[in-house]
């Protein structure tokens, strides 16, 4: 028997009032990944002790402006940065690699144009002048394989801004550098886990463009110890790093 014309209306609009409910969810949702927040996850221990392999972040994208990647897809509708703004030494940025401008790495900038940035003895040099290191623990990291505890630094970048670095090794391959000059239109950045991280002071990276810029790290919202896989919830209540949720990134 056939449905009567008002009912087949009635599922025809209500069809049609899910589809519109569903795609104007995903435009809002990704106008805000493009304009306002971008969630990320650590893969790496390049930003330890700060950043943990498991964390989970979001990102403002508007910190500094927005370029082509700032876009899904990093679609090449413009050139350049809008509404641009010079990020601070010290901020921890995500930015896509230089080499490829696809991959997405995360790392702390050091560095602004026209810096002159040295590693002399594991102490960086900023125009000359000395960050401040203030040894404040030690970080025990299985991951890392060592038999001992890493030395945990508070260094304080010039202008007194402040985070924790983390040293592995005495005298390790990147502990003394020549002396980077910065470019116009880029920066320069570091991990935190100093000898353990790909960054400016290698060839792989170098000086990165301020176009390659996605955003500032902000807020770190969930961890997740790496033995347990995101999916796997029935093993969150002993995997959950509780102590990291909902915390500024420094």
């Amino acid at each position: 028997m056939d449905e009567p014309a008002g009912v087949t209306a009635r599922k025809a609009g209500g069809i049609r009032e899910t589809v519109k409910t569903i795609v104007y969810a995903v435009g809002i949702a990704l106008l805000i990944r493009t304009l306002l927040f971008e969630p990320f996850n650590i893969p790496s221990g390049s930003m330890k002790p700060t950043l943990l392999v498991g964390d989970y972040l979001f990102v403002s994208k508007y910190a500094y402006g927005y370029s082509r990647y700032s876009l899904p897809f990093s679609l090449p509708l413009f050139e350049g940065r809008i509404f641009a703004s010079l990020p601070k030494r010290g901020d921890v940025v995500v930015f896509k690699l230089p080499s490829d401008n696809t991959t997405d790495y995360i790392k702390r900038v050091v560095g602004l144009p026209g810096d002159r940035i040295q590693v002399r003895n594991g102490v960086v040099y900023v125009n000359g002048q000395a960050a401040r290191l203030e040894r404040v623990g030690e970080f025990r990291d299985p991951e890392e394989g060592l038999g001992r505890p890493a030395v945990v630094y508070r260094e304080y970048l010039p202008g007194n801004r402040d985070h924790l670095i983390m040293d592995l090794y005495p005298n390790g391959r990147f502990d003394n550098t020549g002396v980077f000059e910065v470019p116009e239109g880029y920066i320069f950045v570091m991990g935190d886990n100093r000898d353990n991280s790909l960054d400016s002071r290698s060839t792989h990276v170098g000086f990165v463009p301020l176009e390659n810029l996605v955003g500032r790290a902000e807020i770190l919202f969930f961890s997740l110890d790496p033995r347990a896989r995101f999916w796997e919830v029935w093993k969150w209540p002993w995997a959950v790093r509780f102590d990291r949720l909902f915390q500024r990134i420094q």
